[in-house]
């Protein structure tokens, strides 16, 4: 199987070869008046691109083959194979593919390689300069990648098994016997957290591919953008699906009760994140407005540089992380060319091209939707750059700040927290602004009712804070201990309560003017076509989906800010060690906050296998205030009983202000029972919220789709006038002043009254 898989990657090699020179060539052809011999050039390399991607699906499609039938010849099939037992059995076999390093840089590949093909698709039924010199672009991304698999060992996928894993006679040793996935990974969120974030990562070439493109081409005008908007906003939701279900299996299964450690690992998928975000905001700007044209080429290309950046600190062993992988020079080399070459030429072509691709839309207050959109990018984008060089540091000479120093959380929770508040400030106030020019008084009176509203909202939160979350902090700052002493030094207790009420406020205000949005345009669409408000308000999901949407995600942050004050801010932690009688299988009682927990019993198992023993303890839970039965919480330890590898089980009884958070971590030397207990106040927003925030994209993206089909437009993602989720919330209702306003301005750039104005996709409501 190893021949065919290495035939399959020379294949990929030489078809994406051909089309990049193919698709070059009739791009020459082309300027020299040749057009039917370009046509028929551009034509045989989109068809090269469709063989790249079928030799690729043929590599990939062997793995998994090997590993759903056990088939060990396969070097990386062996070292990445689940020996899990039950339902998930396949899952886990399938995410092999995708497990280590060899197999995830394919499966990447191959991931670029299907985006390649939507393109030439369109590509051979409508020939177009755009698109080939994308496709072109994105090839050559490809066939770096290609190459890396095929000429670095440590990328090979297709490496045949041989000694210490099989011995002379061919059978395998007790060496290969110990290998395999680690039992950390066979969890069905970590299973799919990886494809998730590759898709993203993969979806990011294209809007950079599509920006060389224009660069190419001289072509400042819209086409790049409404071609590559799709696969910016795709992207976009992959990888908070991707960080999302990677925060539940960290929270579930590592056993530290959290769900964001910034460990490199996980601030390399938050990099391109947080680029997409800027990107997708620059795309809006540039479609509606004629602006931020250079912003939108260099932020497409920092996406696609981010993912990589991300690469290199996962692959090339430069960083530290739990996550990542051996220390590898080739990757290292690669991938920093990859990333130097696309910013080198990026940065020419927007020099060659800077006239070209000058903005037609200006910032003429900074009381605006332009202005806002501009500190959007400057947030992202100068947050991002923060983020890469601490994540880095410790690989950075000690000359330099932070040089040769690991971070601490903390350290990155001091830069974090206050840029996250703003930027959600920015987005609560946003939708009352105006694109050019904001008119004072307006803005004034329409801030007032959610003003109001984000008041009440706040004195709740501030009761709840003052009740339940201060007197946490005191108790963990008097207690002292390593606990005690690094909250002691997040900040003053001054600061670092202002900041969670600032916080508090914040996510009130966001709530309140999001909900107002809503309320206003489902009240409009009642009024205006006599359906019950309940009708109307789902009706506004159906007639623009891209705007509301973006609302409910808009509602989702305010949600998930709430729950990252609480969940990350005021946690009570403690270690406890309980005398235990194993013979007459009694241990000590304890007390955590207002939770009692009571010693029921304590039990070790085996599986089917007999291969893995797991050891568990029962408590029951009450509270101690009221006497209230809570429930009970079974922690465990899953033992290999091969390697004597362990595996945390945390038992969490979840609550609607808070979760209980247990973890058994055995029995100690002097025989007594070792438990972790934390208390994660407000976490349960954060679940909700990434929920709704994703549930928002997804109906902006594909409720956009839908809607094209049954109105009988284009139901084309990257021709239609998809509207990004993250710009949607940034409408505000349209009035007959709104028009007046938007016609004229003092700069006198303000559209014709009589223009249409392209933030009315739905009904107008007054």
């Amino acid at each position: 199987m190893s021949t065919f898989g290495l035939i399959g990657l020379v294949v990929a090699l030489m078809a994406a070869a051909i089309s990049i020179i193919c698709l070059i060539a009739g791009r020459v052809l082309e300027v020299r008046g040749k057009a039917e011999a370009a046509e028929t050039v551009s034509w045989a390399g989109c068809v090269a691109v469709v063989l790249t991607a079928i030799a690729l699906t043929v590599c990939c499609g062997i793995l998994v083959f090997c590993f759903l039938t056990g088939d060990y010849s396969i070097k990386y099939v062996l070292l990445e194979r689940s020996k899990a037992s039950g339902s998930m059995r396949l899952l886990y076999d399938i995410s092999g593919l995708w497990a280590g390093r060899e197999g995830s840089l394919l499966f990447w590949t191959w991931l670029i390689s299907l985006y390649n093909v939507t393109i030439a698709a369109r590509a051979l039924r409508h020939p177009d300069s755009m698109d080939h010199m994308a496709l072109m672009t994105s090839q050559v991304v490809l066939l770096a990648f290609v190459s890396l698999s095929l000429f670095s060992e440590s990328n090979m996928p297709f490496t045949v098994t041989a000694a210490p894993y099989v011995d002379e006679a061919g059978n395998l040793t007790s060496a290969a016997n110990a290998a395999g996935m680690s039992p950390l990974l066979e969890h069905w969120a970590q299973a799919i957290h990886p494809p998730t974030l590759f898709v993203g990562y993969a979806g990011l070439t294209i809007p950079f591919a599509y920006a060389i493109a224009a660069l190419i081409l001289g072509d400042s005008g819209k086409k790049w953008v409404v071609r590559s908007n799709g696969y910016a906003v795709f992207s976009w939701l992959f990888l908070g699906i991707g960080i999302g279900l990677g925060a539940i299996w960290a929270y579930v299964v590592l056993g530290w009760g959290g769900y964001w450690a910034w460990d490199p690992v996980e601030n390399a998928s938050l990099l391109s994140w947080m680029v997409a975000l800027a990107l997708v905001h620059c795309f809006t700007v540039y479609r509606r407005r004629g602006g931020f044209k250079r912003w939108s080429v260099m932020c497409a290309t920092l996406a696609f540089s981010f993912v990589v950046v991300g690469t290199f600190i996962t692959r090339s062993g430069v960083v530290q992380s739990v996550h990542s992988f051996a220390q590898d020079p080739v990757s290292l080399v690669i991938f920093g060319l990859i990333i130097a070459v696309s910013v080198a030429v990026s940065l020419a072509g927007v020099g060659l091209r800077w006239k070209r691709f000058e903005s037609d839309d200006d910032i003429q207050s900074m009381m605006s939707k332009n202005a806002a959109y501009y500190f959007n990018n400057v947030i992202m984008i100068v947050f991002t750059l923060m983020l890469t060089y601490m994540t880095v540091s410790s690989a950075l000479p000690s000359w330099l700040p932070f040089g040769g120093q690991s971070l601490a959380a903390q350290t990155y929770n001091a830069v974090a927290r206050p840029v996250g508040i703003f930027y959600c400030l920015i987005i609560a106030v946003c939708p009352l602004l105006a694109w050019g020019i904001t008119d004072r008084a307006r803005f004034a009176s329409q801030i007032k009712i959610p003003a109001i509203a984000a008041t009440a909202i706040f004195v709740a939160l501030l009761a709840y804070f003052v009740a339940r979350l201060h007197p946490a902090y005191v108790a963990t700052v008097a207690g002292g201990g390593s606990i005690g002493n690094k909250l002691a030094q997040e900040g003053p207790a001054w600061y670092y309560n202002g900041l969670a009420v600032v916080g508090f406020a914040v996510a009130a205000l966001l709530f309140c003017t999001t909900l107002m949005m809503v309320v206003r345009s489902a009240s409009g669409r009642a009024k205006a076509t006599g359906a019950h408000p309940i009708a109307a308000f789902f009706g506004l999901f159906r007639t623009n989906p891209s705007k509301y949407g973006g609302f409910l995600s808009h509602f989702a942050m305010a949600l998930i800010l709430v729950g990252l004050v609480g969940s990350n801010m005021f946690v009570t932690e403690t270690s406890q060690y309980l005398a235990f009688d194993q013979d007459a299988d009694t241990a000590e009682d304890v007390t955590v906050s207002n939770y009692g927990l009571h010693y029921v019993t304590s039990s070790v198992e085996q599986n089917e296998a007999g291969d893995t023993a797991t050891y568990t303890v029962v408590f029951d839970v009450t509270d101690e205030k009221t006497g209230k039965d809570l429930g009970e919480v079974s922690p465990s330890i899953d033992m290999n009983l091969a390697t004597m590898e362990t595996k945390l089980n945390a038992s969490i009884i979840h609550m609607p202000t808070e979760d209980l958070f247990v973890v058994y971590r055995g029995v100690s030397n002097s025989g007594e029972l070792a438990i972790d207990v934390k208390i994660n106040p407000l976490i349960g927003f954060v679940w909700v919220g990434f929920f709704l925030l994703m549930l928002g994209t997804a109906i902006a993206l594909f409720g956009h789709r839908r809607r094209g089909r049954n109105d009988g437009s284009s139901t084309d993602v990257d021709e239609d006038t998809l509207v990004q989720v993250v710009d949607a919330p940034v409408k505000a209702p349209v009035t007959k002043e709104d028009g007046a306003a938007a016609a004229k301005d003092s700069t006198g750039k303000g559209r014709d009254a009589g223009a249409k104005d392209p933030d009315a996709k739905g009904p107008s409501v007054g």
